[in-house]
């Protein structure tokens, strides 16, 4: 199984970007799958969770900010990200959970988003 996260790099305060992670699973839609990132010096936090079943949830930091979606046509998960922050700085990775389970089994390469002030 192989998450491949892309989408990351240079912008603005204020700026847009949208990270896709491209996933080999049969399906993504059996899956729930998760944004994750981590910023220089600190713990890796997730940013946005989306159930199999559907629905989606947000660290506070990221709400009216980012939009995750998924694709399942195309077996990709997208982290929509406007408006964005130095402190949204982070290396950013998809991972991917067989429901039943507590912890994400499938983790993306992870993509740098830099937000320059």
């Amino acid at each position: 199984v192989q998450l491949q996260a892309s989408g990351g790099g240079f912008v603005q305060t204020g700026d847009s970007l949208r990270l896709s992670c491209a996933a080999s699973l049969r399906s993504i839609s059996s899956y729930d799958m998760g944004w994750f990132r981590q910023a220089p010096g600190k713990e890796r936090e997730s940013v946005a969770a989306l159930r199999w079943g559907g629905g989606t949830t947000y660290v506070d930091s990221v709400k009216g900010r980012f939009t995750a979606s998924r694709d399942s046509a195309k077996n990709t998960v997208y982290l929509q990200m406007n408006s964005l922050k130095p402190e949204d700085t982070a290396v950013y990775y998809c991972a991917a959970r067989v429901p039943s389970r507590v912890g994400y089994d499938y983790w993306g390469q992870g993509t740098l988003v830099t937000v320059s002030s």
